[in-house]
C-alpha cells in the first residue's frame, strides 16, 4: 500500500509526448544547390551535366532552374505532383521530345523556357495544364510546326511568346490570333513567306511585333496598325506605341505597301528587293508615288474544248501583272468555281472539271484580278458524244508539198477561216501573224512611236500543250519579228506590249500593243514510209524464219543419208557378222558343208546348176539332221 502513493507522485515527472514532427524534405540532387531554409523553395542545378531531370526534387519547390546540361527528354514522371512551380528554366539542353501530359501539374507554373534546344514540333497536348503559363520562350529550336491547340490551355494568360530562330513556313493564324494579353510577340529569323490579312487584329494589348528576316514580300494592311503609332526604336516611344520590325525581307515594293509607307517612322533599316527599278533601296527614302502596280494581261488561254460526257477537262488561263494575279474562273451559268466534287481550281489558273455532263458545255470566263484592276477571256467548252473510233496502224499520209515544210506560207481564204471558226474570238487587229510554218512564224504590229518615251518592245508567248511563258525583248524601232523554234502542230497566243517610260512617274511602265492566237502547220511524214516499230519486228521475224528453214533442211539431209548407208553412221564400212550356211542337195542329201575356198580364175566352161538350200549358221543356229 505504501508503494502506490509513490508511483503516484511519480506520473507527474512522466515525459509529455512530443508534437508531431514535420516532414523530412528531399535531398538535394548532386551538384545542384538548394534553398530549403526559407520559403520559397528552390533548386539550381543550371550547368551540372545532369543527363536527365533528378529523380529527387524536392515537390514543394517554387523554383526549378535546369539550364547548361544535356537533358534529352522530359518525361511525364519527372514533374509530377509539383503544383507550386512558378518558374521552370529547360533552356540550352539536348531536348528533342516532351511526354504528352509532362506539365500537366504545373497549373501555378507562371514562366517557362525551353529555349535552345532541339524539339521539331509542338503538339496540343505537350503543353496542356499551363493555366497561368504567362511567358513561354521557344526560341533557338528547330520547330517546323505548331499544332493549332498547342497554347489552348494559356491562350487566356499569355504575355510573352517567343517563336524567334526556328524553320517555321507557317503559323496557326487563328490560334494566335486567340492571344488577346500578349504584350510581346517574337517571330523572327523564320521561314514566313506571308501574313493573313487581319491576323493581328484582335490582340489589342501588343506592344512588339518582331517580323525581322524572314521571306515576306508583303505585309498585309491590318486594323492594329492604323489603330497605334508605328515607331521602331522602344527607347522614347509612348506606352500606347507599337514596336514594329520588319526588316531583312525582301519586299516587293508596290503599291500594296503604300499603307505602311505612309506611316511615321524613325528609321530607314528596311530596304526593297524588287522590282528591279526599286531594288537595294532603304524603303522609307521610296517615295509614295514610286509605289505602283501593274494590271493584270492575259496572257495564255486555253483553245475551245470538246471532250465527250463523262471524261474530264482541264481549262487553262494564265496572266502576269504586279502584283501577280489572282486567277478565278465563273462558270456558263455566272455561279463562281472552286474546289467540289466535280471541279478543282489549282493557284496556277487551271480549272479541272473531274466529270463532264452536257449541261456544263458553254462559255466559261476566266477573271484575273489584282490590286491594279482585272482583266477577262472567255474559254468554250463543248460536251457531246465520244469521237469515232481511230485506227492505230493507219496507213494514211499527208500529201508532200514542195520547198522546206518549216518555209513560211501565207494562210489561204479557206484555211483562215477554218481556224477563225477553231480558234474562238477573232485576234487583235492591232498584232497579226502573217506568215507561219511549222516551226517558225513572222509577228508584225503597228508602229508605236508616238507613245513618248517608248524603249523597247516586250512578245509574250506560251503553247496549248505547255505552261511555260516565253519572253523576247525587241528594239524600238521594229514592229516585226520572226519567231523560231515553235513546236509544229500546236496553237499558241502571244501578246505583244510596248515598254516606255512614265513622264509622270520616271518609272518604267507597260502598254498592251495586242494580242493574236495562231497554229504551227503539222510536221509532214513521208508516205508509205513504214513505222520503226513494224520494220524492226518484220526483220526479226524473216530472220527467224530463215533460221528454222535452215535447221529442218540440215536434218533432212541427215535422215536421208542416214537411211542410204543402211542404219549406219555415213564413212564406217559395213561389217557381216560371220555366217556358216547348211545347205542340201535337192536330191535329198543333207550335210554341212563348209564353206569352200574362192576358186581360182578358169576358162568358162558348162556349168550344171544345182539347186541348194540354205540356212545360216552360225551363233543360236543348231543344224538340221535327215
Amino acid at each position: 500500500m505504501a508503494i502506490l502513493p509513490l508511483l503516484l507522485c511519480l506520473l507527474p515527472l512522466a515525459p509529455a509526448s512530443s508534437p508531431p514532427q514535420p516532414a523530412t524534405p528531399s535531398p538535394c540532387p548532386r551538384r545542384c544547390r538548394c534553398q530549403t531554409q526559407s520559403l520559397p523553395l528552390s533548386v539550381l542545378c543550371p550547368g551540372a551535366g545532369l543527363l536527365f531531370v533528378p529523380p529527387s526534387l524536392d515537390r514543394r519547390a517554387a523554383e526549378l532552374r535546369l539550364a547548361d546540361n544535356f537533358i534529352a527528354a522530359v518525361r511525364r514522371r519527372d514533374l509530377a505532383n509539383m503544383t507550386g512551380l512558378l518558374h521552370l528554366s529547360l533552356s540550352r539542353n539536348t531536348i528533342r521530345h516532351v511526354a504528352a501530359g509532362a506539365f500537366a501539374d504545373l497549373r501555378a507554373l507562371r514562366a517557362l523556357h525551353l529555349d535552345g534546344n532541339r524539339l521539331t514540333s509542338l503538339s496540343e497536348g505537350q503543353l496542356r495544364g499551363l493555366v497561368n503559363l504567362r511567358h513561354l520562350i521557344l526560341s533557338n529550336n528547330q520547330l517546323v510546326a505548331l499544332a493549332a491547340g498547342a497554347l489552348d490551355d494559356c491562350s487566356e494568360t499569355l504575355e510573352d511568346l517567343d517563336l524567334s530562330y526556328n524553320n517555321l513556313e507557317q503559323l496557326p493564324w487563328e490560334a494566335l490570333g486567340r492571344l488577346g494579353n500578349v504584350n510581346t510577340l517574337g517571330l523572327d529569323h523564320n521561314l514566313l513567306a506571308s501574313v493573313p490579312a487581319g491576323a493581328f487584329s484582335r490582340l489589342h494589348k501588343l506592344a512588339r511585333l518582331d517580323m525581322t528576316s524572314n521571306r515576306l514580300t508583303t505585309i498585309p494592311p491590318d486594323p492594329l496598325f492604323s489603330r497605334l503609332p508605328l515607331l521602331a526604336r522602344p527607347r522614347g516611344s509612348p506606352a500606347s506605341a507599337l514596336v514594329l520590325a520588319f526588316g531583312g525581307n525582301p519586299l516587293h515594293c508596290n503599291c500594296e505597301l503604300v499603307w505602311l509607307r505612309r506611316l511615321a517612322r524613325e528609321d530607314d533599316l528596311e530596304a526593297c528587293a524588287s522590282p528591279p527599278a526599286l531594288g537595294g533601296r532603304y524603303f522609307w527614302a521610296v517615295g509614295e508615288e514610286e509605289f505602283v502596280c501593274e494590271p493584270p494581261v492575259v496572257t495564255h488561254r486555253s483553245p475551245p474544248l470538246a471532250v465527250p460526257a463523262g471524261r474530264p477537262a482541264a481549262l487553262r488561263c494564265r496572266a502576269v501583272g504586279d502584283p501577280e494575279p489572282r486567277v478565278r474562273w465563273v462558270s456558263p451559268q455566272g455561279r463562281l468555281l472552286g474546289n467540289s466534287s466535280r471541279a478543282r481550281a489549282f493557284p496556277n489558273g487551271t480549272l479541272e472539271l473531274l466529270v463532264t455532263e452536257p449541261g456544263d458545255g458553254g462559255i466559261f470566263t476566266c477573271i484575273a484580278a489584282n490590286a491594279a484592276g482585272e482583266a477577262t477571256a472567255a474559254v468554250e467548252l463543248t460536251v457531246g458524244p465520244p469521237p469515232p473510233p481511230q485506227l492505230a496502224n493507219s496507213t494514211s499520209c499527208d500529201p508532200p508539198r514542195d520547198g522546206d515544210p518549216d518555209a513560211l506560207t501565207p494562210p489561204s481564204a479557206a484555211s483562215a477561216s477554218a481556224k477563225a471558226a477553231d480558234t474562238g474570238p477573232p485576234t487583235d487587229r492591232g498584232v497579226q501573224v502573217t506568215e507561219h510554218g511549222a516551226t517558225a512564224a513572222l509577228v508584225q504590229w503597228p508602229d508605236q512611236r508616238p507613245i513618248p518615251g517608248i524603249r523597247m518592245y516586250q512578245i509574250q508567248y506560251n503553247s496549248s500543250a505547255d505552261d511555260i511563258l516565253v519572253y523576247r525583248m525587241i528594239p524600238a524601232d521594229s514592229s516585226s519579228f520572226l519567231l523560231t523554234d515553235l513546236a509544229s502542230g500546236r496553237t499558241y497566243d502571244l501578246c505583244v506590249l510596248a515598254v516606255y517610260e512614265d513622264s509622270a512617274t520616271g518609272l518604267t511602265a507597260t502598254r498592251p500593243v495586242g494580242c493574236a492566237r495562231f497554229s504551227t502547220e503539222p510536221a509532214l511524214r513521208p508516205c508509205g514510209a513504214p513505222h520503226a516499230p513494224f520494220l524492226g519486228g518484220t526483220m526479226i521475224i524473216a530472220l527467224g524464219g530463215v533460221i528454222v528453214a535452215s535447221v529442218l533442211v540440215f536434218i533432212f539431209v541427215l535422215l536421208m543419208r542416214y537411211k542410204v548407208h543402211g542404219g549406219q553412221p555415213p564413212g564406217k564400212a559395213k561389217t557381216p557378222a560371220p555366217v556358216s550356211s547348211v545347205c542340201s542337195q535337192t536330191n535329198g542329201a543333207l550335210g554341212p558343208t563348209p564353206t569352200p575356198p574362192a576358186p581360182e580364175p578358169t576358162t568358162p566352161r558348162a556349168h550344171t546348176v544345182v539347186q541348194l538350200d540354205c540356212e545360216p549358221w552360225g551363233p543360236g543356229h543348231e543344224p538340221v539332221g535327215p
